[in-house]
């Protein structure tokens, strides 16, 4: 099965949105993923499932041997910033050590193209709020770290054997599929959107806002929110980007655009009919008070057209599918 691609991760909130697009427009995908925070459920067009660990070399040999991979996409990753601050060795674990071992891999068995989920934690607190891919790459926790690692591990390697990548930076990924099959179902979940809907179910006492002096309109922090359909399909242009000849490269996903916490909290409580506890918090070490793409880049070379770019939107989808969630 030559054709097929590998997905690390697959199972996960933003893997199995982007294998369910793979899947619709007619690709072979095959999952690799340890379900440690991914659903086998996630899966809806009967994709093949493979259950492993990234740090097993010899499951990712025979899995290369079977399948002679040519595309590999990679989201298996440790992804939450504040916890990798208190479990460093985690996330140099889980995130570079275990990418280390798979471009090694891919290596070995000629793959050819490679697109990579990184996050906008590389450029840490970016001068004007605003991060362009030529900003000033200085994370200030060891998630954002360990992705940049992984991305000059991939720069070089590519560089050495040929290899073309994208590396996709990531900005606030929010929201569910329209029609309620997958979204974040993270136990213990920190994304403002999810929290809020969760309390407005119920589900949670309250939503706190952490930092309400930051230097914006509000008060509160502002950040560039992207529906997870319009992140999923920025892969699938990518991947179609490597396949014309395009070069290897970061590239932002974002709108360019971004929305304070307060924002986000009227939409919730005007989508969910329900008036929100919300409490004032100290503000969160590291958090800048602005942090929003540049994302002329991704358009302008891959011809990424986002279609779900309104607030009102991307919370509606969430408030769809956490409710679906609560309703089980």
């Amino acid at each position: 099965m030559s054709d097929a691609i590998l997905v690390t991760g697959g199972c996960g909130y933003i893997g199995s949105h982007v294998v369910r697009q793979l899947s619709e427009s007619g690709r072979t995908v095959v999952i690799y993923d340890n379900l440690s925070t991914g659903f086998r459920d996630a899966l809806t067009q009967g994709e093949v499932l493979v259950e492993g660990e990234l740090a097993d070399r010899e499951g990712l040999d025979e899995l290369f041997q079977r399948y002679r991979f040519t595309t590999v996409l990679h989201f298996a990753a440790a992804i939450i910033a504040p916890e990798s601050v208190s479990m460093p060795l985690k996330y140099y674990g889980n995130n570079t050590r275990n990418t280390f071992g798979l471009l090694e891999t891919c290596v070995k068995y000629g793959v050819r193209r490679f697109i990579f989920s990184s996050t906008a934690a590389v450029y840490g607190i970016p001068d004007g709020g605003v991060a362009a891919e030529e900003s000033t790459l200085a994370p200030i926790n060891p998630y954002g770290t360990s992705k940049l690692m992984s991305e000059w591990m991939l720069r070089d390697v590519a560089a050495a054997h040929g290899m073309r990548y994208v590396a996709l930076r990531y900005f606030n990924v929010a929201g569910a599929d329209p029609q309620a099959r997958m979204g974040q179902r993270t136990a213990e979940a920190t994304h403002l959107i999810k929290v809020a809907c969760q309390a407005a179910l119920g589900m949670r006492e309250h939503v706190s806002v952490y930092g309400t002096d930051y230097p914006t309109p509000d008060g509160t922090g502002i950040r560039d929110y992207i529906h997870i359909e319009d992140l999923a399909s920025a892969h699938l242009c990518a991947l179609a980007y490597l396949e014309k000849g395009g070069e290897s490269t970061a590239m932002n996903v974002g709108y360019g655009h971004g929305s304070s916490v307060r924002e986000v909290l009227e939409v919730v409580k005007k989508v969910s009919g329900v008036d929100l506890k919300v409490v004032e918090a100290e503000r969160r070490p590291g958090d800048p008070a602005s942090l929003v793409a540049r994302a002329d880049k991704i358009r302008s070379l891959t011809g990424w057209q986002p279609r779900f770019n309104n607030l009102e939107t991307i919370v509606a989808d969430a408030w769809r599918w956490e409710s679906r969630l609560a309703g089980k």
